[in-house]
């Protein structure tokens, strides 16, 4: 026989990571929704808010997105991909 497999628990995401792409998806939406409400307030045409909303969300989104990719992994976060890298 060989030696027992010990077997490392798998890994659980925090709260607070699990609810981050859903906090990144509601700032892009509230800043769509600032802006649709705007143009819709000021030029009371309901397409061109509907498509000034679906812009600003997804440029917002895009923005965002590159903005988190750009950041630098604090200590906590390196040791947790060295720990998901070495199972």
């Amino acid at each position: 026989m060989g030696l027992p497999v010990t077997q490392n628990p798998p890994h659980q995401p925090s709260r607070s990571d699990r609810l981050k792409p859903a906090e990144l998806v509601g700032i892009s939406g509230v800043m769509g929704l600032f802006v649709g409400l705007t143009i819709l307030l000021t030029t009371r045409e309901v397409v061109l808010s509907l498509i000034a909303l679906g812009i600003t969300f997804i440029i917002a989104l895009v923005v965002i997105a590159m903005l988190v990719l750009g950041m630098k992994p604090n200590a906590a976060e390196i040791d947790d991909l060295d720990e998901q890298n070495n199972h």
